[in-house]
C-alpha cells in the first residue's frame, strides 16, 4: 500500500467538474492507498492574504468533500494550520530552495502578472509549501493536474536535494498518481474551457435546483439553428459533454440526432439538462446541509485527523531534525 498525499483549495465551492473528476478517483485512491487529503488554507493565504471568513470557507469545503464520499474513517483528513510540524519543515526546505529556480516557476510568473500589487514571500515559496506538504507524510504518489506538474517535480528535487546533501535515502521522490484512465474534463457554461470558480461558468454542488437551472439556460450555445449534417459548434459540444455524464444515454442520443437533423432546440436541450444535472448534485447538496449543520461532527473530523496527520509528521519531522544535526544535550 502506497502512501498518498493530495491538498484541497480552501476557498471556492466544489463544481460538476471536481465531482466528476478528482473526487471520484479520491474515492477509489482512498480504498485502495494510505491517503492523507488536507485543506491547504496555508496556501491561500498566497492569493487571499484577508479572507472575509476563512474559517467559514474551511468548513463549507470540508463538509463537500464530506459529502461527496471522502471517509474520515478510511483516509486521514485534517486541516493544514492544524499540523504545525508542516510549517517546520517548509522553514528548513527552504533554507535550500533558490531564489533562481523559484523566481522561474511558470504558477509564479503568473501570479506576479495577476496580482502585481500583492508580490508576497508567500507566492515565491509556494513549491516549498508544496514539497513540505507531501513529504512530510513521505509520500510515493501525488495526484495532480497538468498545471502542477512543475510543482511536483520541484518536490522531487528538493526531495532529492536533502537525499544528497545529508548523504541519505530519507525522502521518497514522489510520482504523480496514475489513475489508470483517462480524466474527465467538464467543460463550462460559457463556451470555452474547463469549468471553474474564477472563470464563473461552474454549476456548484452546493447550488439550488433554481441556481442551476438559470445558470444552464443562460449557457452559451449557438445564435441560429444547427445546419443539418454540420459538426456541433464547441459551446454545444460543451454542452453534449456535461449531459454524456449527468444524462440517460437514451437523452444524449435524442438530441444529438435533433442537432444532425438541424432541428434541435436548444432551449429544450438546456432545460433537460439542468433537470438532469439537479438528479445528480440534489442528494450531494442536502448531503453538504446535513453535515455543515453538524458542528460535533465535523469538530470530531478535524480533530482525528489533526491527530492522525500530527503523528506522521511528528515522526518525519523528529527523524528530520536527527539527520540535519538538531539532537538534544
Amino acid at each position: 500500500m502506497e502512501t498518498v498525499v493530495s491538498g484541497i483549495r480552501s476557498t471556492g465551492n466544489l463544481h460538476l467538474g471536481n465531482y466528476f473528476g478528482a473526487i471520484r478517483n479520491f474515492l477509489k485512491m482512498q480504498k485502495e492507498n494510505n491517503c492523507f487529503f488536507f485543506i491547504a488554507d496555508y496556501h491561500s493565504l498566497t492569493t487571499h492574504p484577508k479572507p472575509a471568513d476563512l474559517h467559514a470557507n474551511i468548513r463549507q469545503v470540508l463538509s463537500e468533500y464530506l459529502a461527496c464520499g471522502i471517509d474520515p474513517e478510511v483516509a486521514t483528513v485534517y486541516v493544514q494550520s492544524d499540523v504545525p510540524e508542516v510549517t517546520e519543515l517548509y522553514l528548513l526546505l527552504n533554507m535550500n530552495a533558490y531564489v533562481g529556480e523559484l523566481e522561474r516557476t511558470v504558477s509564479f510568473k503568473e501570479k506576479i502578472r495577476k496580482q502585481p500589487d500583492n508580490i508576497n514571500a508567500g507566492l515565491l515559496t509556494y513549491p516549498v509549501l508544496m514539497a513540505a506538504d507531501i513529504i512530510i507524510h513521505r509520500a510515493n504518489k501525488v495526484p495532480v493536474g497538468q498545471d502542477q506538474a512543475q510543482h511536483l517535480e520541484m518536490t522531487r528535487r528538493f526531495a532529492r536535494r536533502f537525499n544528497t546533501m545529508y548523504g541519505v535515502e530519507y525522502f521518497p521522490e514522489p510520482d504523480a498518481y496514475n489513475f489508470g484512465r483517462k480524466l474527465i474534463k467538464i467543460p463550462g457554461l460559457d463556451g470555452s474551457g474547463k469549468m471553474g470558480k474564477s472563470e464563473g461558468n461552474g454549476i456548484f454542488l452546493a447550488d439550488t435546483p433554481g441556481e442551476i437551472r438559470k445558470k444552464v439556460i443562460r449557457a452559451v450555445t449557438d445564435t441560429g439553428p444547427a445546419t443539418p449534417g454540420e459538426k456541433p459548434s464547441v459551446p454545444v459540444q460543451n454542452l453534449f459533454t456535461i449531459m454524456n455524464v449527468v444524462s440517460d444515454p437514451s437523452t444524449v442520443k435524442y438530441f444529438r440526432e435533433q442537432h444532425s437533423l438541424g432541428v434541435i432546440r436548444y432551449g429544450d436541450m438546456k432545460k433537460q439538462l439542468a433537470e438532469d444535472i439537479i438528479k445528480v448534485t440534489e442528494p450531494v447538496r442536502e448531503r453538504i446541509n446535513q453535515i455543515s449543520s453538524d458542528s460535533a461532527y465535523l469538530a470530531r473530523v478535524v480533530a482525528e485527523g489533526a491527530e492522525k496527520a500530527r503523528a506522521s509528521a511528528s515522526r518525519t519531522i523528529r527523524e528530520v531534525r536527527e539527520i540535519i544535526g538538531y539532537r538534544p544535550f
